[in-house]
This record gives C-alpha cells, structure tokens and sequence, in this order.
C-alpha cells in the first residue's frame, strides 16, 4: 500500500463534485464513488456570494445543507474517496461561505460535508 492509500479521507458530495466535469477541474481525475445517505440534514437552495465560484458553476445558486437533526430527513450523495491533497482542492473549489465539517453517513462511513456558515 503506498503512502498515498493510507492518507485518504472520505468526502460526501451532494452537489456541484459529483459531476464529472468539476472532479475533472479541481482534481484532474473522475471520482470513483459509492451512493449514501446523510441523516438530519435536508436541502435548501442558497444564493453563492463568491462570484469566482458562480462564474466557474454557472450559477449563483447552489444546493447546501440544513441540520434539522430528523431521523426521516435525508440528503442522498455520492461518498468519494479522496487523498488529503485532493481533499485541499476540494476546500479551494468550494465557495469562501462553505466549511467542512465532519459527518457520520447512514452507512456508518465517517466522511467531510461542505455546507455554508450563513443559514
């Protein structure tokens, strides 16, 4: 196993990097990935206030998460996994607004979130 292998972090995407032509921009490569599940959150549409990042997306508005904390709320999302330095370039990507924080998925998968600091 090499050094690389060992120093991977799980990142669950429920937006813009699960398509292809993003991964392709901020990683160079296609994500290999498995469908989950985060629980207690729900989406809400929000208006980007980065412009560089609406210009790169094409829109103002993306999807983020809200913690509701309910059981029978679910976001559904593709769980890639990712070297550090990948995970670096995704927190470049992301608009200045979004953090990433830890969850754990309904698989049981500990993995990072992006979700905006204005609610």
């Amino acid at each position: 196993m090499s050094l690389e292998e060992k120093e991977t972090e799980n990142l669950f995407a429920y937006g813009t990097l699960q398509i292809e032509a993003v991964q392709l921009a901020t990683f160079g490569r296609s994500l290999e990935g498995q469908p989950d599940m985060l629980v207690g959150y729900r989406l809400t549409m929000i208006q980007i206030q980065d412009q560089n990042f609406g210009a790169l997306s094409g829109t103002a508005h993306h999807r983020n998460l809200q913690f509701t904390g309910s059981a029978s709320d679910l976001v559904e999302g593709t769980v890639f996994t990712v070297t550090k330095k990948e995970l670096e370039q995704a927190d470049a990507y992301e608009p200045v607004e979004y953090q990433r924080a830890p969850v754990q998925l309904r698989s049981g998968t500990n993995a990072w979130i992006y979700v905006s600091i204005r609610q």
